[in-house]
């Protein structure tokens, strides 16, 4: 027997009725076939990109196993043609897809439950890990003044008297050199040359 999975997202605008018989139409055609090993309803979930203006879309897929491989041509031609589903997928599973599927049945692949240590390193103690901030050295930082013994803003120590800085000494601007001043020059105007006469 081979062992095949079909996803197959049917369209969310539809009634509730509506998706649960289009939905239940393909796995009885599939189960008319094959042998059902698993049928899961994802529901409505968010799509990557848009599909027919439509973000989001029912998933359901269903892992079966069958004979022969010609009715899924048939089934597949079937998707096609119908408005309401809006994507398929049919994969064929070998070995590892089946052992796999089976095992995320089973709980054993999947979401991990983390086992919380008891005993903790050293390190630990020191404050890296825990999402202080990429800079922060938790057991080195700098020593911060206690602000009960600083002096308010009013009452601050005296301050020895300013010593004054010498006056800045101005300079002359510098004087701008005696030019004589521009006279437009007249071009020599040339009168035409006469012609003479041979």
């Amino acid at each position: 027997m081979r062992n095949y999975e079909v996803t197959f997202i049917v369209d969310p605008v539809l009634s509730g009725d509506e998706i649960k018989s289009t939905a239940q139409r393909y796995v009885d055609m599939v189960a008319d076939k094959g042998n059902i090993v698993h049928r899961n309803d994802m529901g409505l979930r968010q799509l990557a990109y848009p599909i027919n203006s439509r973000t989001s879309g029912v998933y359901t897929c269903v892992e079966f196993e069958c004979e022969s491989v010609a009715w899924i041509t048939e089934m597949e031609l079937q998707f096609r043609r119908d408005e309401k589903i809006m994507r398929f997928l049919t994969v064929k599973l070998d070995k590892f897809g089946v052992k796999y599927n089976s095992d995320k049945r089973e709980g054993k692949i999947g979401k991990v439950k983390r086992v919380v240590k008891e005993d903790k390193d050293d390190r630990d103690n020191r404050g890296r890990g825990r999402g202080r901030g990429r800079n922060d050295r938790g057991d080195r930082r700098r020593p911060q003044q206690d602000r009960r013994t600083q002096a308010p803003a009013d009452k601050k120590a005296p301050v020895e008297a300013k010593k004054e800085a010498p006056a800045p000494v101005e300079q002359a601007a510098p004087k701008p050199e005696a030019t004589a001043p521009a006279t437009p020059v007249a071009a020599p105007v040339t009168p035409p040359a006469a012609k003479e006469e041979e």
